[in-house]
């Protein structure tokens, strides 16, 4: 019986993302890791490989297929209430003891984590894409840079059907990989996770790289939106929002900075769930750096307002939301506010293309 690994390295294909460093080595710019990697070895990810002096990464499978609300994502200041196809595949370069979606970024790394996936073509999940009426297809679950290839066959289809794309990412980027993406790639969520550089090393990353990634994402025009998850006794600090806080401000007051509620998982049981006192501080350490988006996230119902989104000119309510739902949107077909005429920066328009009546019904769900 074959085991992950081996059935995982029949669905690859020659990546992209490389160069030959010496001899049979090279060299991967997927992620801020820059795995050197010799014959015969994967690198950080444990699903990007060196095969006789070439790189072989995933391709033709899905671990998890899900139609649900782009609030989830969460991209706020996009098609407000709109649906999104998320998919993912497997690995992360990361480790994150509290990630929510271990079972799928840990593939290869934990025993534990999941084993099945799913045989795909991009052209089958475009279709798909389409039957269910979505506006957006999502690349999420596990870390979406390390499959990269894959995820910019399915984007060229959906393009080409006319959907807005999207990544859901750690932000851990490298300039090759982002110029890779930006082609076909129109909405990018960045998951910073603290601004303490000895903090990421316990999760296996590094800060810089994240750090530039962020501003070169804004700067090459990708929609961006910044998560924060914020953990007691790990990153809530009033300093290290603060740090957070005026590192976006100085890149653009109109990135949308999300503050969300931890609550346990996988390895990190111990830590007390996020309170809803900690996201109102937070947000209000944004609102105080500049920041004119600023929400609060994980807590419906307890938050006062925080995932609304309001007018920097004349503070009224634009959209109204409670958890994934959207109640009302007021902004203009221009993207402005209706009642000064404030330009809120965003993707609030898109046509819904037509739905393909022989697409193939199969969803295999996942949660996050």
């Amino acid at each position: 019986m074959a085991t992950l690994a081996q059935e995982l390295a029949a669905r690859t294909r020659e990546g992209e993302l490389y160069e030959r460093i010496e001899g049979n080595r090279i060299r991967c710019y997927a992620c801020g890791h820059h795995c050197p990697i010799p014959s015969g070895f994967a690198g950080v990810c444990k699903v990007r490989f060196n095969r006789g002096g070439k790189l072989y990464v995933p391709y033709g499978y899905v671990q998890g297929v899900q139609a649900d609300p782009i609030e989830k994502k969460p991209f706020f200041h996009v098609l407000p209430g709109a649906q999104t196809l998320s998919f993912g595949m497997l690995g992360c370069d990361l480790h994150c003891a509290y990630c929510q979606n271990w079972v799928t970024s840990q593939a290869l790394r934990d025993f534990r984590s999941s084993l099945d996936f799913i045989p795909a073509e991009p052209r089958q999940l475009v279709r798909l894409a389409l039957e269910q009426r979505v506006r957006v297809v999502i690349s999420t679950y596990n870390e979406p840079l390390i499959t990269s290839e894959w995820a910019v066959a399915v984007f060229k289809e959906a393009r080409n059907a006319g959907l807005l794309t999207g990544y859901v990412s750690n932000g851990n980027a490298t300039p090759q990989v982002l110029e890779y993406l930006r082609p076909w790639v129109d909405l990018y969520k960045v998951d910073l996770k603290s601004f303490d550089d000895r903090r990421y090393h316990e999760l296996g990353g590094r800060l810089a790289p994240i750090l530039d990634s962020i501003a070169r994402i804004h700067r090459m025009g990708f929609w961006l939106e910044v998560v924060t998850l914020v953990v007691p006794g790990f990153n809530d600090s009033p300093q290290e929002l603060q740090a957070i806080a005026r590192f976006l401000a100085g890149i653009s007051l109109d990135i949308p900075w999300h503050v969300t509620a931890f609550h346990q998982d996988y390895k990190m049981l111990a830590a007390p769930h996020t309170p809803a006192r900690t996201l109102k501080r937070a947000a209000e350490i944004g609102r105080d750096a500049g920041l004119r988006f600023v929400y609060a996230g994980n807590l419906p119902g307890e938050l006062a307002g925080l995932e609304d989104t309001r007018c920097p000119g004349c503070g009224r309510v634009l959209v109204q939301r409670y958890g994934f739902r959207v109640g009302r949107n007021r902004i203009a077909a221009d993207g402005r506010c209706p009642d000064c005429g404030t330009v809120i920066p965003g993707v609030w328009h898109a046509e819904i293309p037509h739905a393909s009546r022989d697409a193939e019904l199969w969803v295999h769900n996942r949660c996050g």
